[in-house]
């Protein structure tokens, strides 16, 4: 088939990339000269494990292309998915109008024939505004069916070509058939098809989301009480992870979520309950929220209860993209503590195996190798669970450190191995004195 991506983020690249992989032709259209070029060169904008060598692989193959507008070429497409950016309105709503420009860029080009196809995360009830902003623009019933992404970070190209579910909403059961046209190699393969109504389908995603942030929260709020009662958080998630209704995913307590989707969900969900007159409905999200950001603050708590006045204390914060196998800074739990640390007046060292190209702040010191990020730190926060920062020798830590202290945010680093090194360790929600 013939597909148009519209839209080439984090969630367009990918997905045109996936596509073309099952054999379609696919064409890329982006309004952003510098991102086109690079793309167009083989070079991802951002880091995800696999996606630059499948992208090399289907621009030789001449199963990829990339260009700024819509065309002859793209019109005749027979599915123009919607891959543009929905992000948070100071109001904590999500921002459509990057989705509104899209339609009606698309409006002139787009053949009576062809399906557009919604991607992106959306409030309830856009898909039914923007069929009709389309049919507005267009002088045929247009079809439009929602298809929401569940792409992970890190994992994103075979959450694509491996997907747990494909979940497909339609106004119309006839406008999804090219959709599942376009799928048939992944459900041949074992994916199971969802058919909804479009709303559904819309609300799926976020409605995902904010479980899995309620769940993390949980287990953090749950690590506040093992703190105030010398409990240990770890014990107690993997006890109530063996309940098969619970589950052990997501159980991890630490210094909580964040990225570019949960934490921006849940609070355009909210948003939306509220202009929806459900409000109450959702009101335990804000809670969510609210324990997720109070998890950060304690870090900061805990590196002042140790080293008293931070004024030009060394700190080094290792990692600081929001989740491991990614680049992505927003709304990264680490980097607030490092930005909150240096605002105290610390000297904050920061490393990253992928990020640091992405960091700005000038009052943050980049430093890529562990060892030398550490070398002469008061205290170590481990931010952002790095393989190669689980597997750092403690010996070789504690040989270049000013003081043998550091507070795991994430709850992986193998404390036994590490007070034998001779370093006092904190975790969230654990005990360990």
């Amino acid at each position: 088939m013939k597909i148009s991506v519209i839209g080439l983020g984090y969630l367009g690249a990918t997905h045109a990339v996936a596509m073309a992989k099952l054999g379609h032709q696919v064409i890329g259209i982006d309004s952003d000269q510098a991102k086109l070029a690079s793309l167009r060169a083989g070079v991802l904008p951002f880091y995800e494990p696999g996606l630059q060598q499948a992208l090399a692989e289907v621009l030789s193959e001449g199963k990829l292309s990339f260009q700024n507008e819509h065309s002859s070429e793209s019109a005749s497409a027979d599915l123009h998915f919607l891959c543009v950016g929905t992000p948070q309105s100071p109001d904590g709503s999500a921002n459509t109008s990057y989705l509104d420009s899209a339609i009606d860029q698309l409006a002139p080009h787009l053949a009576e024939r062809s399906v557009v196809v919604g991607k992106s995360t959306v409030p309830v009830g856009t898909a039914l505004r923007l069929k009709q902003r389309l049919s507005s623009l267009v002088s045929f019933e247009p079809r439009i069916v929602w298809n929401p992404e569940f792409l992970r970070e890190g994992t994103a190209l075979e959450d694509s070509l491996k997907p747990d579910r494909i979940v497909v909403g339609a106004f119309k059961k006839e406008d999804s058939f090219p959709l599942l046209i376009a799928y048939e190699k992944l459900v041949a393969e074992g994916s199971p098809v969802v058919e909804v109504d479009v709303a559904t389908a819309e609300l799926v995603k976020v409605a995902a989301n904010a479980f899995l942030a309620t769940k993390v929260s949980f287990i953090n709020a749950m690590a506040e009480i093992a703190e105030a009662s010398g409990a240990d958080v770890v014990a107690l998630a993997k006890a109530i992870g063996y309940d098969d209704r619970i589950g052990n995913k997501f159980l991890r307590s630490g210094i909580g979520f964040g990225g570019g989707c949960l934490p921006k969900d849940i609070r355009g969900f909210i948003a939306r309950a509220e202009e929806l007159g459900v409000g109450s409905s959702l009101s335990f999200l804000k809670e969510v929220d609210a324990i997720n950001l109070r998890r950060r603050k304690r870090v900061v708590e805990l590196a002042q209860q140790q080293l008293g006045n931070l004024a030009k204390k060394k700190i080094t914060v290792l990692g600081i993209s929001f989740k491991p196998n990614s680049d992505d800074l927003r709304d990264s739990p680490a980097l607030e503590i490092a930005r909150e640390l240096a605002r105290l007046g610390a000297e904050v060292v920061v490393s990253d195996p992928k990020s640091l190209g992405n960091l700005t702040d000038s009052n943050l010191i980049k430093e890529a190798d562990p060892i030398q990020a550490v070398s002469q730190s008061e205290l170590i926060i481990l931010g952002t669970e790095w393989e190669s920062y689980k597997q750092l020798d403690p010996k070789d830590v504690a040989a270049v450190v000013k003081n043998p202290l550091v507070i795991d945010g994430r709850n992986v680093l193998d404390v036994a191995s590490w007070q034998a090194a001779g370093f006092k360790v904190i975790a969230l929600g654990r005990n360990l004195d």
